[in-house]
């Protein structure tokens, strides 16, 4: 009994930190759900290791007999060939010259089916080959699963978000470990009008079965592995009735863990658009780890009976159409207004830091406790708002909102999805976590961000000021670009693909040379804890013409903090009275 115990938590501990290592977000907003007809899907990488680069593949043509090579996406180990397709579409990132984008989080899920012996295509490559394969996200997703079925699933446990002009679906694989080649998924539809997300937690529960996949057919909203519910069954895994079989309940279970660092920041976005949600204590306990089910197993297999009731749904209504700002803004979300708020206890130190650093879990006097994981968070590598928008030429219809570091501090910048080249402020190569380059859009945001986080509630009001004056010079200028590369593509294709990406390179570039010098100010200002005095974001002499400062403000740490340095000094600080 006690070995089981130990083998349990030993497995817990792992989840932990293969969610705390590998953690993302995805917010998914349907074109119903959005104020201007869009589809948007979100997704932050969030790593330790992962350096923020935009990466771009051209479209190509290819010989017969050409191979593909696989490299695993988060090592550069060279997994093995595929054989290579005639034609392959342009892609920045995430999102190809067909409007089509994915995102994913990693949810792992059961240990025995973490390793696949032989398989050669990891989640990342499947991403990129069925972005450079596919004109929709129904033949992504088509793609996806054949060439998992051929060549084997190299990966952990992944929820994907999968979009174009039209539809976003949400889709969750899982390796079959080493029982057999390939793995078991399940696709589903959002429903036009509503919203989903998912965050290193699987999502999908119970669901219709299919009789069979037809990719081609519209009205189709589930699509499914065939052996989804009886690879499960001859496993163990599950022992209950098919029609009331739970995907995220049978391959990846719920635990605290899931519900806490995962499922709560979906639920963070929730409640800011949907009363449904925030008025539901329900969900509120369900994210605090307080859960209502039966007993959960029986006979050592998962209970139909017992699977979590009080969990998240799916998707919701929104209130009111979301839109693009709003969304950017979930992407910088901290839980702020809710009973995760971080900025209030000590561990915000002196300047309300709503972060706090890793690890997740710490223990003191044999009780572990926990650090809260919102979306924005500090090991970001990189972050997008995939737009698609039907009423536009494919090149000129989809925005790819990039930023880079930490989503709360970074800039989204539109980059038009039929661009030909990126700005070499953002092109991989430029820089690295091991090289600096001062030209890096990477380096200089995180260096503005983590000169922030030293001074929170000084200095992020001044960047959260200028991003929003940026992002929005930015939307009145992409209507414009939208207008005229429109017309222009109907003219002369070529001629609006040259548009569309001189606008994106250069845009890119002048962002991060005015991020620079936007650094180079607020370090000044903000040096040895004192705050100069500035006007318009300049720093202003004492009158004299000698760029000698008038005196600076010492804001000191406040009040509240104050008082706590007091409780933990007792009377070693105090000032005696004068005579």
């Amino acid at each position: 009994m006690k070995m089981k115990i130990f083998l349990m938590l030993a497995g817990v501990a792992l989840l932990a930190s293969l969610r705390d290592s590998h953690a993302c977000t995805n917010l998914i907003i349907t074109r119903g759900a959005s104020s201007d007809g869009s589809v948007m899907i979100t997704y932050s990488a969030d790593s330790h290791t992962r350096y923020g680069a935009l990466s771009f593949y051209p479209a190509a043509d290819h010989a017969p007999g050409t191979a593909c090579e696989i490299y695993h996406y988060e090592n550069g180990r060279l997994l093995g060939t595929i054989p290579e397709v005639p034609h392959t579409f342009s892609v920045i990132q995430f999102m190809n010259e067909h409007q089509v984008a994915i995102g994913e989080t990693t949810f792992g899920g059961h240990d025995s089916l973490q390793s696949q012996p032989g398989a050669i295509l990891d989640y990342g490559s499947l991403m990129k080959i069925g972005l450079q394969r596919a004109q929709t996200a129904r033949e992504l997703m088509k793609v996806i699963t054949n060439l998992v079925a051929e060549y084997g699933y190299a990966s952990h446990g992944e929820s994907l978000s999968i979009s174009d002009k039209n539809e976003a679906w949400i889709m969750e694989i899982i390796g079959k470990g080493k029982y057999e080649k390939g793995a078991v998924w399940v696709a589903l539809r959002i429903p036009d009008g509503m919203v989903s997300g998912h965050a290193n937690q699987a999502r999908i529960t119970t669901f219709p079965f299919q009789k069979v996949n037809n990719w081609d057919d519209a009205t189709q909203t589930v699509y499914h592995s065939p052996d989804v519910i009886s690879f499960a069954k001859k496993q163990g895994f599950y022992k209950g009735p098919d029609n009331a079989f739970s995907f995220s309940d049978v391959y990846n279970p719920v635990n605290f863990g899931g519900a806490r660092y995962c499922d709560a920041r979906v639920w963070s976005f929730f409640r800011k658009i949907s009363g449904e949600i925030r008025e539901n204590d329900d969900y509120t306990r369900y994210v605090m780890g307080n859960f209502d089910r039966h007993p959960s197993m029986i006979d050592k297999s998962p209970n139909p009976n017992g699977f979590v009731s009080n969990r998240l749904p799916l998707w919701v209504k929104p209130d009111a159409p979301v839109t693009l700002q709003q969304v950017m803004a979930a992407m910088r979300d901290h839980y702020e207004d809710t009973p995760l708020d971080m900025r209030h206890d000590p561990g915000a130190g002196p300047f309300a830091l709503p972060y706090r650093w890793r690890p997740m879990e710490f223990t003191v006097d044999s009780v572990t406790y926990l650090n809260e994981r919102a979306v924005a968070t500090q090991q970001t590598g990189y972050s997008f708002v995939a737009q698609s928008r039907s009423g536009l030429p494919d090149p000129v219809g989809g925005i790819f909102w990039f930023g880079v570091d930490d989503a709360d501090g970074c800039v989204y910048a539109p980059m038009y999805c039929g661009i030909r080249q990126v700005p070499e402020s953002y092109a991989v190569g430029n820089g690295s976590m091991i090289s600096w380059s001062e030209t890096s859009a990477f380096w200089t945001f995180s260096q503005v961000n983590n000169w922030a986080y030293t001074r929170y509630n000084s200095i992020h009001p001044e960047i959260e000021e200028l991003q929003a004056e940026t992002e929005n010079r930015f939307f009145t200028e992409t209507a414009m670009v939208d207008q005229h590369a429109g017309e222009l593509y109907l003219r002369n294709p070529g001629a609006a693909f040259d548009y569309v990406t001189a606008y994106s390179v250069y845009t890119g570039n002048k962002l991060v040379a005015d991020w620079k010098a936007f650094y180079h100010y607020l370090f000044m200002k903000y040096v040895d804890g004192n705050m100069k005095v500035t006007q318009g974001r300049r720093l202003l002499d004492n009158g004299n013409g000698k760029n000698i400062p008038p005196s600076p403000k010492f804001p000191g740490y406040g009040k509240n903090w104050e008082r706590i340095m007091i409780g933990g000094t007792g009377d070693r600080l105090v000032v005696p009275a004068q005579d």
